[in-house]
């Protein structure tokens, strides 16, 4: 994956910002009136986005997010670090309202904020392998993901401009 040349996470929230409200509409849109083909063309713009942008160089959701750990997870990362579960999570994570077990402390406790990887990314929870859910088999089931992560993502806000932009083209 090609670097993000002179990406900026600061002008990418003004940028995000200014635009949350158009592209959050646009999605509503989307979903109140799903277009023929819909995820067909999100998996089209998928590969584009990816030529654009580099996770290492924001890395805003492991900053300012937490994943959501599966059972499958808790056994998997607790076992690298030769704890049990209930240790693992005892040390790092807690159960939310909804009861999901979630990281304590944002930015993730596996983050090096130096480089931006992940210190267990071979092994890194299921939520954060799929992180930003861009092409699920069904988008119009994400786009409630989509709406959230517009201003916290800059994958997702490219995907939605160019769909966007498309949909303009095609009208």
């Amino acid at each position: 994956m090609a670097k993000a040349v002179g990406f900026s996470f600061k002008t990418f929230k003004i940028k995000a910002g200014k635009n949350k409200k158009t592209l959050r509409a646009f999605l509503t849109r989307l979903k109140t009136k799903t277009p023929k083909g819909l995820d067909t063309m999100a998996a089209t713009i998928d590969k584009e986005v990816w030529k654009e942008v580099d996770c290492l160089a924001c890395a805003n959701c492991c900053r300012t997010m937490t994943p959501t750990f599966t059972a499958e997870d808790i056994k998997r990362i607790a076992g690298h670090f030769k704890q049990t579960p209930d240790q693992f999570k005892k040390k790092w994570l807690y159960k939310d309202k909804a009861g999901d077990w979630m990281n304590k402390q944002t930015p993730c406790q596996f983050l090096d904020l130096k480089t931006n990887y992940c210190s267990i990314y071979s092994i890194r929870p299921a939520d954060c392998a799929g992180f930003p859910h861009l092409t699920k088999k069904k988008m119009v089931d994400y786009m409630h993901v989509h709406h959230q992560n517009i201003e916290y993502c800059p994958a997702t806000y490219t995907m939605v401009t160019k769909m966007q932009e498309l949909m303009k083209v095609s009208q």
